[in-house]
C-alpha cells in the first residue's frame, strides 16, 4: 500500500507519461486536440468581446470576456493533462475553472434580459429588471461557493490511494443542483417574458435590430441550461460514473454548449444592438404605435 501511495504522489508532480494500468483522475487521458481547439475558440471569442465592449463602452459586457478567459484557463488545464495525465495541479486547475466560467455568461444574460424589459416596458415581466441581476447572480455565487468547497474536497481525495471522494462529491452535487434550480426559475421567468412579448406584440413596436439579439439570448439560455442538466447528472453519478469517465460527453455537452452560448453574442453583440441606457426613442416609438391619435402631428414625437 505504501508503494502505491508513493507512486501516486510521485506521478502528481512533474509530467510523467501515462502508465498502462494506472488510472488517472479523469478516468481517461484528456484529448490534446480538443483542449487546443477550445483554447483557441474561447480565446478568439474573448478577444472579440474585449474589442466589442471597449469600442461601444458597454463595460458590463466585460463579463463575457472574463468568462471566456476562465474557460481558456480551464481548457489549458485539460490540454496540460493530455500531456501530463497524472498532474494534480492540472486536474484541479480545470475542474475549478470550468465549473465557474458559465456563471459569467449567465450574468451577462441577466443584464440583457433586464435591458429588454426596460425597452419593452414593465408589462413584459413579472420581475423588475434590476432584480434579475441581484437575485440570480446571488444564487450563482452561493452555488459556486458550495461547488468550490466540494470540488476542493473531492479533488484532494481523488489524488489519494483509496481516497473517499463521496463527501466532496455530494457537496458539489448540492451546489450544482442549487444552480440548476436557480437557472430553472430564471428559464421560467424568461419563458413568461417571451410569452408576454409575443402575446402583447411588444417587439413589433420597437426597432427591428433587437429581434436577432432576442433570438440570440434564447439560444444562449438553452445552451447553458443543457450544460447545467448534463453537469448535474454527471456529478450525481460520481467520479467513476459513465458520463464523467467518457470525455466525448464533456466535449459536446459542456465545451460546445458554452462556446455557442458566448460566441453568439460576438455575432449579435448587445453593445451594437441595444441603446446605451434607457431609450427615449424606443419609448416614444411604442407610444406612437399604441396611441397614434394622441401624438399625431406632435413635433416632440418626431
Amino acid at each position: 500500500m505504501s508503494d502505491r501511495t508513493e507512486l501516486k504522489e510521485q506521478l502528481q508532480i512533474g509530467c510523467p507519461a501515462y502508465i498502462e494500468g494506472v488510472g488517472t483522475s479523469y478516468g481517461y487521458i484528456p484529448s490534446f486536440g480538443a483542449g487546443i481547439a477550445y483554447c483557441v475558440l474561447f480565446g478568439l471569442s474573448m478577444i472579440l468581446h474585449t474589442i466589442q465592449f471597449t469600442w461601444k463602452r458597454q463595460w458590463w459586457a466585460s463579463v463575457f470576456s472574463v468568462g471566456c478567459l476562465v474557460e481558456v484557463i480551464g481548457w489549458a488545464g485539460r490540454t496540460w493533462s493530455a500531456k501530463c495525465p497524472y498532474n494534480g495541479d492540472a486536474f484541479l486547475m480545470q475542474i475549478c475553472t470550468l465549473i465557474i466560467a458559465p456563471t459569467f455568461f449567465t450574468a451577462g444574460i441577466y443584464v440583457i434580459l433586464g435591458r429588454f424589459i426596460q425597452l419593452l416596458g414593465p408589462e413584459s415581466s413579472i420581475i423588475k429588471p434590476k432584480l434579475y441581476l441581484w437575485i440570480f447572480c446571488t444564487c450563482d455565487v452561493i452555488s459556486l461557493v458550495i461547488q468550490a468547497i466540494g470540488g476542493g474536497m473531492a479533488s484532494g481525495q481523488a489524488d489519494k490511494i483509496d481516497g473517499d471522494t463521496a463527501p466532496g462529491t455530494h457537496i458539489m452535487v448540492a451546489g450544482i443542483v442549487f444552480q440548476l434550480f436557480s437557472i430553472t426559475i430564471f428559464v421560467f421567468c424568461a419563458i413568461d417574458f417571451i410569452n408576454r412579448v409575443v402575446r402583447k406584440r411588444l417587439l413589433q413596436s420597437v426597432n427591428g435590430s433587437v429581434i436577432p439579439l432576442f433570438a440570440a439570448m434564447i439560444l444562449s439560455i438553452v445552451c447553458i441550461y443543457i450544460r447545467s442538466i448534463y453537469r448535474t447528472i454527471e456529478l450525481s453519478q460520481g467520479w467513476d460514473g459513465y458520463l464523467i469517465t467518457h470525455e466525448s460527453y464533456f466535449i459536446a455537452l459542456d465545451g460546445a454548449m458554452m462556446i455557442v452560448s458566448v460566441a453568439v453574442f460576438n455575432l449579435l453583440h448587445p453593445g451594437w444592438m441595444l441603446p446605451s441606457g434607457k431609450s427615449d426613442s424606443f419609448t416614444m416609438e411604442r407610444t406612437s404605435v399604441d396611441r397614434p391619435d394622441k401624438h399625431r402631428g406632435s413635433p416632440t414625437h418626431w
